[in-house]
């Protein structure tokens, strides 16, 4: 029982004193820079997900007329 008690006061220790939180401008910076990027990723699977069906349909049409 004393190891969890030290683990938990360890534990609150290192998140009031030795991480650093980022500021809320540091936040949003991030967070808009994550958007943007899901966004662009998105647009690129999309992009190669109807390129590629667009292939395998053709090749279909070919392959079984």
């Amino acid at each position: 029982m004393n190891k969890i008690t030290t683990y938990f006061r360890e534990s609150f220790k290192e998140l009031s004193e030795k991480v650093s939180w980022p500021t809320w401008a540091q936040l949003q910076q991030s967070t808009m820079i994550v958007l943007v990027a899901t966004l662009v990723i998105t647009a690129l699977v999309s992009l190669m997900d109807f390129a590629a069906g667009g292939a395998l349909k053709l090749i279909y049409n070919q392959l079984f007329k």
